[in-house]
């Protein structure tokens, strides 16, 4: 039996390489042909992807979430380049893991790109996953050229407690992005303001208190009011597009810059060439952290259960909160979570997920063989 492992990251706990290894191991254990590929869906682990893909690392120094210097890398293809929002300025680059949801700020992404800009490349993808900020893309557009000044003509450094600040924007230093696909990877359709906005729906989950919440919203709309003023009368109308709230509304600054968005999940399958890996697979396994309601909408696992044909589809999760009809209507045959196998909470006990994947890659080999 051939086997195709194609999973995303358990978020916090292992890469989506290293699932797919334990996978692996344990399908190999029982006699079954496993062939690994990690997949990403436009957050943490993109760029790693692409170098899979034949991309070569690119080391840069860039701001990380509150600042602080980093290095990172960037991925570069023939054409193409990619930076990715997560490993430049997001939650995993928070001091100490300390969230900081009015200090933060997208900075670093644009710093990237900018490095990326030497390369020449015809195209640039921006995955946008794994956000720490909720600056309205501040950091990224002030890292293009941008200068967003207060009250009194002093420029402001970038980060959500400034948009309140902003009183005027000077666009005239802007970087020529003319020649350029810049392309936004990611699954989000919220918009940037209002109760599905980037600061109602996941401020929350980077920190913020019910007044950063409000404070961030009246600072987002401030945003979009005086680039109208200044400059981007298109501004209100792209806030309302669906994915301008992505990253804590680093969506709208890139489409402010021209950007089109795509989704990340269908992206990476097609940029790792899904359908040649799978052809002449008696199964694929698939699997992410959590299956829930919103699997469905633009995860990878739906994706791939979607493009599979014929091909029967596994899912593995760390925690599934899908019934069976739930689950089989998306395409799964069926669906193995870590949090049946133990009471333990495998998400901060890296060495139990690799151990209860390896049984669980083991299971599914032995009740098809």
């Amino acid at each position: 039996m051939r086997v195709l492992v194609a999973p995303d990251k358990f978020k916090g706990s292992l890469s989506a390489a290293e699932v797919a290894d334990c996978l692996c191991a344990g399908l190999t254990r029982a006699g079954a042909v496993a062939v690994a590929l990690p997949l990403a869906d436009g957050g943490d682990g993109s760029v790693e992807a692409a170098l899979r893909a034949g991309f070569r690392a690119h080391a840069v120094t860039v701001a990380g979430a509150t600042g602080l210097p980093r290095r990172t890398r960037i991925a570069i293809g023939a054409d193409t380049a990619m930076v990715e929002l997560a490993r430049t300025c997001g939650m995993s680059t928070l001091p100490g893991g300390r969230l900081a949801p009015l200090d933060s700020s997208s900075l670093g992404l644009g710093q990237g790109l900018r490095q990326a800009l030497r390369h020449r490349p015809r195209r640039i993808l921006l995955p946008l996953g794994g956000s720490a900020s909720t600056d309205g893309g501040m950091g990224l557009l002030t890292a293009l050229g941008l200068r967003f000044l207060d009250r009194r003509g002093h420029l402001l450094a970038p980060s959500g407690r400034a948009l309140s600040r902003i009183a005027a924007v000077d666009g005239s230093g802007v970087v020529d992005l003319g020649g350029v696909d810049l392309v936004a990877v990611c699954d989000v359709t919220n918009p940037l303001l209002g109760p599905e906005g980037s600061a109602a729906a996941y401020s929350p989950q980077k920190g913020a208190s019910p007044a950063d919440i409000a404070r961030l919203e009246a600072g987002l709309a401030g945003l979009v009011a005086v680039l109208r003023r200044d400059g981007y009368p298109n501004a209100p109308a792209l806030a309302d597009f669906a994915g301008a709230g992505s990253a804590g509304g680093v969506g709208f600054a890139a489409l402010l810059l021209g950007a089109r968005p795509v989704g990340g999940a269908a992206y990476f399958l097609g940029l790792l060439d899904f359908p040649r890996h799978a052809a002449g697979c008696d199964l694929i396994v698939t699997a992410e952290g959590r299956l829930d309601g919103q699997s469905a909408h633009g995860k990878l696992p739906a994706a791939i259960a979607a493009r599979a044909g014929r091909i029967p589809v596994v899912a593995v999760a760390g925690r599934n909160e899908l019934s069976r009809g739930q689950f089989e209507t998306m395409g799964f045959i069926e669906v193995h979570a870590l949090a049946d196998r133990t009471a333990a909470d495998t998400a901060a006990d890296p060495e139990l997920t690799r151990r209860l994947l390896m049984e669980i890659g083991e299971s599914i080999a032995r009740s098809r063989i």
